[in-house]
């Protein structure tokens, strides 16, 4: 019976999915525009990537490592947090204050076992470079509790164009548990001010027992954010289980829906939920079957790439390429292959110079050229 309802389940997924993402299958051009060359050499798994104004660029390797890659030449950071890093755990994200030449803050995510339950849960810092080492540092917040899961940490992190600082934490594998209750972390995306105090119009910070940092809910694994450019509105993808990623604009105080609606099921084949949509729960403006396991997001504005203007790319971890979608009146209306086969795409960024930078597991940090 289980098995019959998970496959009728599986049948409207895919009805829905053509129904309402027609014309959109990806699509892999048979001549490329552009080249690609390999800018940042012998990478791991790297995670993040932020560009400092003296033309280097910080990178975090999810074991611990925080590398900065200047003029050919990679060094490592000292005085980094201790890390758990333990299946999608590690250091996470990367990214500079926005007025970074004047006060020197740089923020990062990571899996900390700081607590006193065992495992980890994902905490914010803020630190100065100082002569090769991590310095002033400041713990800006520490989900908890801590747990021994190793997966779903999240994480990543963007500014809005009024200062305030984003950054998201997975469900921890908790999800029947965190991603609905307020008064928990996990299965969130938290806003705050750059100095980690909570801003008073914050949508729960009024809420007996909530955590006041929350600006919604009901996520399952968030590992892409991206602020417009052009309306400033801030955008996150997460991984659904088996079929089910989401795109997402994040709303304050909106419910995202998981577990209590999705468009995918379990890993076994089992039926996670009958229900995809729910008074009170938002849409995803995107949604995948099958799941192509994102992470990284970036939006292209930059003059070096015309026709690519106003798209936004996303890697894909699990088919292994980076994804340029094009979006209309926030609906996707047209999919394309980037960079296919490349290898598990960890991260995108446009550069300070409009140039495309894309991190790939086990390979490094790749930079898009356009032919023209």
């Amino acid at each position: 019976m289980i098995k019959y309802f998970a496959f009728i389940h599986i049948i409207l997924l895919i009805t829905a999915c053509f129904t309402q993402k027609i014309d959109t299958s990806i699509q892999t051009p048979d001549k490329v525009d552009y080249s690609v060359m390999l800018v940042v050499p012998e990478l791991d798994i790297p995670w993040g990537m932020a560009f400092l104004p003296d033309g280097s660029l910080l990178i975090t390797e999810i074991k611990g490592k925080l590398l900065q890659f200047k003029n050919g030449i990679t060094t490592e950071i000292k005085n980094v947090p201790e890390v758990s890093a333990r299946g999608q755990g590690g250091l996470l994200d990367v990214a500079l204050h926005p007025d970074y030449k004047n006060n020197g803050w740089i923020y990062l995510t990571y899996s900390s076992p700081e607590g006193t339950e065992k495992g980890a849960n994902t905490a914010l810092i803020r630190a100065r470079l100082k002569e090769g080492a991590l310095a002033d540092k400041q713990l800006l917040y520490k989900g908890s509790p801590n747990t021994s899961k190793a997966h779903h940490f999240g994480s990543r992190i963007e500014f809005d164009d009024n200062g305030y600082l984003y950054f998201t934490i997975g469900d921890r594998g908790d999800h029947f548990e965190n991603p609905q209750d307020i008064t928990k972390d996990g299965g969130k995306v938290y806003r705050i001010k750059d100095d980690g105090s909570v801003p008073s119009d914050n949508p729960f910070s009024d809420a007996k027992g909530a955590k006041q940092a929350i600006y919604s809910y009901g996520h399952r694994n968030p590992q892409g954010m991206a602020r417009h450019p052009v309306t400033g509105d801030i955008w996150t993808h997460e991984h659904g289980p088996q079929g089910g990623d989401e795109i997402n604009i994040i709303k304050k105080g909106a419910n995202y829906g998981w577990p209590v609606i999705c468009y995918g099921i379990n890993y076994d084949g089992s039926v996670l939920t009958d229900k995809t949509e729910m008074d009170g729960m938002e849409q995803p403006l995107y949604y995948y079957v099958p799941s192509i396991a994102p992470s990284g997001m970036a939006f292209v504005y930059s003059e070096k790439y015309p026709d690519w203007k106003g798209n936004l790319l996303i890697g894909s971890l699990k088919f292994q390429y980076l994804e340029r979608l094009v979006i209309k009146e926030n609906k996707v209306t047209y999919r394309e292959k980037i960079m296919a086969d490349i290898g598990r795409v960890r991260n995108v960024k446009v550069g300070p110079d409009g140039y495309i930078y894309v991190a790939v597991e086990g390979k490094g940090i790749y930079k898009i050229i356009p032919s023209k």
